[in-house]
């Protein structure tokens, strides 16, 4: 199968789910509403800025941007189940077409929504006060580092929603997905919390690219260093290159013995 032929399929499956954009406008405005939402709530709301030096919202805004990284994962799990309790992969899969289309085209759909949400959470950062003070270098950089955490979190969700298969044990794997995110340095600091609880937090994955993309834009971070602090940007790359190595093709092998 020529590379022309699998790349021309995958823009097809990818058009297929920009398609979904226009006729499910709501779910799409609610996807991004949503991490705004909770910005507003925890910078206005309940707050906090505890061991941090400088502004909250600078502190907040970055482990923002990370946390919505990982909340997509539910999104993409719904879309596989639903596709599969609808045998509509099994369609895909008998025509005459690259099976690699479908998940790629998945995968690319998804990596332009997400990199929408982070525009427009960026926007409403900036409308509060957020600024990143780094060169613009480092704040694109930033910007990858957060899209490379996107991308394996997107894998792991095709994976488990395979096999999940069915929409409704979506809702199991949701109740797991958040106290996963909210146990980062996505809203406080490692150094308000218990010792063992600041340890555990230092070492997700989550926090290794918040703390990463602060240090980018030059935004406050932890108050005390650490080994993982110190070596965030290369923590915020290693996580998701190892979570890509088991997920990746763990998704397509699981989608290949589909039909088996």
């Amino acid at each position: 199968m020529s590379t022309a032929w699998v790349v021309s399929d995958s823009w097809t499956m990818t058009r297929r789910e920009l398609a979904h954009w226009a006729r499910r406008p709501v779910q799409m405005v609610v996807g991004l509403v949503f991490p705004v939402m909770l910005l507003l709530m925890f910078g206005f709301l309940v707050g906090g800025g505890r061991g941090i030096d400088g502004e909250y919202v600078e502190f907040l805004v970055p482990g923002m941007l990370a946390l919505t990284m990982a909340f997509g994962l539910e999104a993409t799990m719904t879309a596989v189940t639903q596709d599969l309790g609808k045998g509509v992969i099994d369609r895909f899969r008998a025509m005459p077409m690259s099976s690699a289309a479908v998940l790629v085209g998945r995968s690319a759909a998804d990596m332009l929504q997400s990199a929408v949400g982070l525009v427009v959470l960026a926007g409403v950062g900036l409308l509060l006060g957020w600024r990143p003070h780094g060169s613009p270098t480092a704040t694109l950089a930033a910007f990858a580092l957060l899209l490379l955490l996107r991308f394996a979190m997107l894998w792991i969700g095709i994976f488990l929603g395979m096999v999940a298969g069915r929409p409704e044990l979506v809702q199991a794997v949701q109740i797991l997905v958040w106290p996963v995110g909210f146990l980062s340095n996505a809203f406080a600091t490692p150094e308000a919390m218990p010792g063992w609880l600041g340890t555990v937090v230092e070492w997700n994955p989550l926090s290794a690219t918040a703390t990463a993309v602060r240090d980018l834009f030059d935004n406050p971070a932890a108050a005390a260093p650490s080994w993982a602090a110190d070596h965030a940007a290369l923590l915020a790359v290693a996580w998701p290159v190892l979570l890509l190595a088991i997920f990746f093709p763990s998704a397509v092998g699981r989608f290949r013995g589909l039909s088996k």
